[in-house]
């Protein structure tokens, strides 16, 4: 089986930026940087949202959360990822942003995946809990307590924590946390 940095790289090779990018920002899919999406959002720049693929390792089956999916991006690499037995759901605060996914996400014909308005008092959707892996894409000020209560054991989050990206990973009860770099990112709403 190809390594995880591998199946990433394959991934996003296939799951192309521009066609989650709005039509005036398409021209801007190549650029690594991050890319405006509307309301304050962004499109972030590939080379980190591979880094944070690999640094969740999703693999075959898992059932996925994405929060703060913005136009869909994230939650397509997902699913390709997590392949035919897996299933990701995304969740976005911006109510225009979840319409601009669920659109970009159907007109590619993405398999598996759902996105859904994120509730404004709380974080994931836990009715839906445990998750085998959780991806955030928003930085929160702390590690966020209502995210964790939502992850499998075995399970892995990562999230940025106060401009550093944390890597949650939960086995036998326990939560090993390590830190890889630092990062920006819109705030964790």
């Amino acid at each position: 089986m190809p390594s995880t940095s591998d199946q990433v790289a394959e991934a996003m090779r296939v799951v192309a930026r521009g066609d989650y990018l709005p039509p005036g920002q398409r021209d801007r899919a190549g650029d690594d940087a991050p890319v405006q999406i509307g309301h304050g959002q962004t499109n972030s720049q590939p080379r980190t949202v591979a880094d944070m693929l690999r640094l969740l390792d999703p693999r075959p089956g898992d059932r996925v959360l994405d929060v703060g999916c913005g136009s869909g991006w994230t939650t397509a690499l997902l699913s390709w990822l997590v392949g035919p037995s897996g299933t990701v759901l995304g969740v976005e605060l911006e109510p225009a942003l979840v319409a601009m996914a669920r659109t970009n996400l159907a007109a590619r014909q993405v398999p598996r995946v759902r996105v859904e308005q994120a509730d404004p008092d709380g974080l994931g959707r836990p009715a839906e809990a445990p998750y085998d892996a959780i991806l955030v894409s928003a930085e929160a000020r702390e590690l966020p307590q209502p995210l964790l209560d939502q992850l499998a054991d075995p399970g892995r989050m990562v999230v940025p924590v106060a401009g550093e990206m944390v890597l949650v990973e939960r086995r036998d009860g326990r939560d090993h946390l390590t830190r890889h770099g630092r990062y920006r990112f819109v705030p964790l709403r």
